[in-house]
């Protein structure tokens, strides 16, 4: 099982901060490819940073059981 998180506007869509994904192994792009399947209304999600154990990762990597991955949109402020 991996635990994925959302913040802010992925998050408001979708209701929820956190999602148990069933996988024991899955690369960080299909996991997000996986994510738009189950969740169209996450249209933030193809520009989100992504997070593995609270570091950051490139799409090639790879989720196993008991990592939390973190979705996380961009932001903006002054």
């Amino acid at each position: 099982m991996i635990n994925v998180l959302l913040f802010a506007e992925l998050e408001e869509k979708v209701g929820k901060r956190t999602l148990n994904i069933a996988e024991t192994s899955i690369t960080l792009s299909a996991l997000r490819r996986k994510l738009m399947t189950e969740y169209p209304e996450l249209t933030g999600l193809s520009s989100a940073m992504i997070a593995i154990n609270e570091e950051y990762a490139d799409e090639t990597t790879v989720a196993k059981d008991g990592d939390q991955v973190a979705f996380i949109p961009p932001v903006s402020g002054g």
